[in-house]
């Protein structure tokens, strides 16, 4: 992958995880089945879009080499090992 497309690829990446945000924020505030009349949409649905689009975003990463999945799956367990210990998830 050219530096310009890993570039756009981290861009992208960057906004995916804003969108993420964006909709935890909206259901802290209205709940997670809250119901937005103009878009016609549920936060709930949005959060499963928005978390899809991410989840795209890190498997292209990882197909170009941008991200390596053997290091994911060592931190998703390290952090797994620190939820056991600090919260109640």
């Amino acid at each position: 992958m050219s530096t310009l497309d890993c570039n756009e690829a981290l861009v992208i990446l960057q906004e995916e995880c804003a969108e993420v945000i964006q909709i935890i924020s909206k259901i802290h505030r209205y709940g997670l089945h809250g119901y937005n009349p103009i878009t016609a949409e549920y936060n709930d649905g949005l959060l499963n879009k928005e978390v899809g689009d991410l989840l795209c975003m890190i498997d292209i990463c990882t197909k170009n080499n941008i991200l390596k999945e053997a290091d994911l799956e060592f931190y998703k367990e390290q952090k797994r090992d620190k939820l056991k210990q600090w919260s109640n998830l």
